[in-house]
C-alpha cells in the first residue's frame, strides 16, 4: 500500500515540501490549466503533450513523482451522446496516449454528467467547530436541470460502453489504467433530471464486466461507498478480489445518502481499522490518498475540503493504520514461534 496526495496548485507550495518531509513522494495531479504561468508556455489544451510534460517536469524537479491524473478533458457531450461527442472522444484518446508517453500510469475519471461533484454547503461545522462540507438532497431535489438538460440512465450506460470500447484499447497500448470514481453524492438515481449511474455496487460490477480488461478499473472512494453499503470492509474485499481496484480515497462521512457531512478520518461512521485490514487481505498494492478533509482553525485552504493541516493529520492516521494492520500477521507469526518453544 502506497500513499499519495493530490496537488491542486499549478506551482510548488510549502505543502509539497511537507509531503516529502512526511515521506510522501507520489502525488496525484490535475490538468495543468496554469501551465501558461510556468516558463512562458502557452497552449490551447492542458491535456496536450507539452503542457503535461512540463507539468510533470516541474513536479519531478520538486522531488515528487506524478502517479496519477484525477481530472479530465471535456466529456459531457460524450456522456450525453450529443453533437461533439466524437471530438471529445478523440481528445480523451490523445490525452491517454500522452499519459502513456510520459509514464503516468493511472487516470481517475467519472461518469457524472454535467453536475459532477456536488455539495450544498462547504461551511458546516464539525468536531471542535472545524469547517466541513455536506450535502442535503432536500435543497436540490426540485432544482431545474443544468444547461445541457436532462439525461437518462440508459443513455449514460450506452455512452459509457462506447467510451470504454474506444478508450480501453488505447489505454492498454499506452500502459495506462482507467479508474472509475463513483458518483458523488451517491445513492440517487438522478439529481436535477440528470441520471447518476455509478452509485451502487452492482454498477461497478457491471463496469468491470462490460470490458474485462485490466486497464478498466475502479477508484474506491470510501466516502461514497460507505453511503452505498452497511459493510464497507466487505465491499472492499469483494471488489478488491477482482484485482481491479487501483486507487483509494480513504475518507469518511456521517449521515445518509439524503443528508450527510464529511468528517475527520477518525470521526465518521466507518470502521477504518476493518477497512485497512480488508485492503491488506486482498493484497491491495495501489495508491491511497486522503480526501475532503475538514478545515482546521488557522488554516485557509485554497480549495474547500483540502486543508493542508487536516490532510497532514489524515496522512499520519493512515500511516498508523497501515503499519498496525501490516504488523498483525507478523505478531501472530511471532506468537506461534514462541509457543513452539
Amino acid at each position: 500500500m502506497r500513499f499519495a496526495e493530490i496537488i491542486l496548485e499549478g506551482q510548488p507550495t510549502p505543502f509539497w515540501t511537507m509531503l516529502k518531509q512526511l515521506g510522501i513522494t507520489e502525488v496525484v495531479g490535475v490538468l495543468p490549466r496554469r501551465s501558461a504561468d510556468w516558463r512562458g508556455v502557452t497552449t490551447d489544451h492542458p491535456w496536450d503533450y507539452t503542457p503535461l510534460a512540463l507539468y510533470k517536469a516541474m513536479i519531478e524537479e520538486e522531488g515528487l513523482t506524478l502517479a496519477a491524473i484525477e481530472d479530465n478533458p471535456p466529456m459531457d457531450r460524450l456522456r450525453y451522446g450529443m453533437a461533439g461527442a466524437e471530438e471529445e472522444l478523440d481528445q480523451i484518446c490523445a490525452f491517454v496516449e500522452n499519459l502513456g508517453r510520459l509514464g503516468v500510469p493511472l487516470w481517475c475519471y467519472n461518469w457524472m454528467a454535467s453536475l459532477g461533484w456536488m455539495r450544498t454547503s462547504t461551511r458546516l461545522r464539525g468536531r471542535g467547530n472545524a469547517i466541513v462540507s455536506g450535502y442535503d438532497h432536500d435543497l436540490v431535489k426540485d432544482a431545474p436541470p443544468p444547461a445541457l438538460g436532462r439525461v437518462g440512465a440508459d443513455t449514460l450506460w450506452k455512452t459509457l460502453e462506447k467510451f470504454l470500447h474506444r478508450v480501453v484499447p488505447v489505454a492498454e497500448k499506452a500502459g495506462v489504467t482507467l479508474a472509475m470514481h463513483p458518483d458523488d453524492p451517491p445513492g440517487h438515481s438522478s439529481i436535477r433530471g440528470v441520471a447518476r449511474i455509478m452509485n451502487n455496487l452492482g454498477a461497478f460490477e457491471r463496469l468491470l464486466e462490460m470490458v474485462p480488461s485490466e486497464a478498466n478499473g475502479i477508484t474506491l472512494c470510501q466516502g461514497n461507498f460507505t453511503l452505498m453499503t452497511p459493510d464497507l470492509p466487505g465491499v472492499i474485499r469483494q471488489l478488491g478480489a477482482t484485482g481491479r481496484v487501483y486507487f483509494v480515497h480513504f475518507r469518511d462521512v456521517r449521515g445518509t445518502v439524503d443528508k450527510f457531512v464529511e468528517t475527520f478520518i477518525d470521526d465518521g461512521h466507518t470502521d477504518m481499522v476493518a477497512c485497512m485490514r480488508a485492503y491488506r487481505d486482498v493484497g491491495f498494492d495501489g495508491i491511497m490518498r486522503t480526501d475532503h478533509t475538514p478545515t482546521l482553525c488557522g488554516d485557509e485552504p485554497r480549495y474547500a475540503g483540502y486543508s493542508d493541516l487536516a490532510r497532514l493529520h489524515a496522512l499520519g492516521y493512515l500511516a498508523g493504520l497501515r503499519d498496525a494492520v501490516l504488523s498483525e500477521g507478523v505478531d501472530h507469526a511471532r506468537a506461534g514461534l514462541n509457543e513452539s518453544y
